[in-house]
């Protein structure tokens, strides 16, 4: 028997079907809130502070009231993954402006929030794109200045995600001045031929990535060197191995950038130790 899905909504747990957003909720119109995405595995939230941290920071960029304490976060996201019987996957939190008739300017204050969260059902440790490495794209980076907000506004991640899917491939790495910035919906790694782990520096040019910051302190304590810093979709194209991370994907090895190999077109053993190295952390909570 399939347990029926249901979701989060201004603090009721209803059935999927009957769940609604008024149409002058400012999520709908401007696309006016915050996302925040945790993978489930074994049935347990993966580096879920992290995740409820930066759904924090981000909500304070934009001026908008976090509806919950981070205790009561964990708590709604433990009862919905425990309702949905989900064992592996994602947890969806989404925090708008709230409802309130249109109008650029903010509510007024006393508006509030709307919370809406779901879970989804997803593969992502036994991934078989892992085994095989997946393939990327690169296209030019059309997106604002403040990316280091988790913004539901994705229109230009949306439109990279779409090129990738076009060219057939997992991924569309965006450019900007001729460096990689990130993924539609990755953070971007390389490794160097003198086996050097290489990604951007945090700015407001990129998200902070919560499986990044894990990633590097996991490579940092197997005493491996890291740079932060820019490089070039040339370097790219031309390092030993590349990867990218993400809540949903974890460590995922790229063979290709824009129809070249990358090393001998396999998935490297850098990254699928670093992979190895996650699922372990993950598993052990």
């Amino acid at each position: 028997m399939t347990t029926p899905r249901i979701v989060y909504l201004n603090g009721a747990f209803l059935p999927f079907e009957e769940a609604k957003v008024p149409v002058m909720d400012r999520g709908f119109l401007f696309a006016d809130g915050i996302y925040e995405v945790s993978a489930v595995l074994d049935g347990r939230l993966v580096d879920n502070a992290a995740h409820l941290a930066r759904l924090d920071r981000s909500l304070g960029e934009i001026g908008i009231r976090n509806p919950h304490s981070l205790d009561e976060w964990e708590r709604l996201e433990t009862e919905l993954v425990a309702r949905n019987g989900l064992a592996e996957g994602l947890v969806y939190m989404q925090v708008t402006r709230g409802v309130h008739e249109r109008d650029f300017g903010f509510p007024p204050a006393d508006t509030a929030p709307t919370v809406v969260m779901f879970t989804q059902a997803k593969t992502v440790a036994a991934n078989p794109l892992a085994e095989r490495g997946a393939k990327v794209i690169t296209v030019e980076d059309i997106r604002w200045k403040r990316r280091d907000i988790k913004s539901v506004a994705l229109l230009a991640q949306v439109l990279a995600k779409q090129a990738a899917v076009a060219a057939g491939v997992s991924e569309a790495w965006m450019v900007e001045d001729g460096a990689v910035t990130e993924g539609s919906s990755s953070t971007a790694f390389i490794v160097t031929l003198d086996r050097r782990l290489v990604t951007r520096p945090l700015s407001t040019a990129l998200l902070p990535g919560i499986t990044r910051a894990a990633v590097l302190r996991l490579a940092a304590e197997a005493d491996l060197v890291v740079e932060e810093r820019l490089f070039s979709v040339e370097e790219a194209r031309a390092a030993q191995e590349a990867f990218y991370t993400s809540a949903s994907s974890f460590v995922m090895p790229v063979v290709e950038i824009d129809g070249a190999a990358v090393g001998d077109g396999l998935p490297g053993p850098l990254g699928r130790r670093l992979r190895a190295l996650y699922i372990e952390m993950a598993r052990a909570g």
